[in-house]
């Protein structure tokens, strides 16, 4: 989502939701750690926020509705315990609406940048792969009209790459699709997919 910042601290899950609900900043708490979090770029937030209104406008009337970064999705595997903020994550199956965090997504959506890259498509990946109802995961490229699909079929999550404006990414679990020119509307994309440097996660 974006760039990580400070050097993690060790807490419980009950004291690190207590401490972000106090936090005027994000944190994401992985098995026991907490990293910090920085704003991401004016172009990955315009990406992010292409996603949420197309998709917003898709699901009116219908019983799933889409959650934008600021809201928390809690992964329980393995007996172990991780919150993260996705870009935007689809729900049709709410927690009840005093909670901070959601359990059931069934699309999540991440927007790539260079700092959080490899959490993305590595740490984020298998941690969003394990939960159940979770139909597809998907991870966008910003400097370029590129994105990674991991699709639930009954053979397990499959690998797609869906590429250039004139694409769409398909939802039959939600009897809809999302083209790509609505994902990217108004970006200006960067030569051979150039990444601006950005602040980095420091373990």
């Amino acid at each position: 989502m974006m760039s990580y910042a400070n050097r993690p601290e060790y807490l419980t899950v009950d004291d690190y939701l207590l401490k972000e609900a106090e936090s005027i900043l994000k944190h994401e708490y992985v098995d026991g750690w907490v990293r910090g979090m920085t704003g991401g770029t004016l172009r990955h937030n315009a990406v992010a926020g292409n996603c949420f209104v197309a998709l917003a406008n898709r699901l009116r009337g219908n019983p799933c509705r889409p959650f934008n970064s600021d809201t928390k999705l809690r992964v329980a595997h393995d007996g172990a315990t991780r919150f993260y903020y996705p870009d935007l994550q689809v729900v049709c199956e709410s927690n009840d609406f005093r909670s901070v965090y959601q359990d059931r997504p069934i699309l999540i959506i991440e927007v790539l940048s260079p700092a959080t890259r490899r959490y993305d498509l590595d740490e984020k990946m298998t941690s969003y792969l394990a939960i159940p109802s979770l139909q597809s995961y998907i991870v966008l490229e910003q400097h370029q009209p590129i994105a990674i699909l991991m699709r639930r079929t009954v053979n397990g999550f499959v690998r797609e790459t869906i590429q250039g404006l004139n694409s769409q990414i398909d939802f039959p679990f939600l009897t809809s699709s999302l083209p790509m020119d609505e994902i990217y509307e108004g970006i200006e994309f960067t030569p051979e997919c150039v990444q601006e440097a950005e602040e980095t996660y420091s373990p």
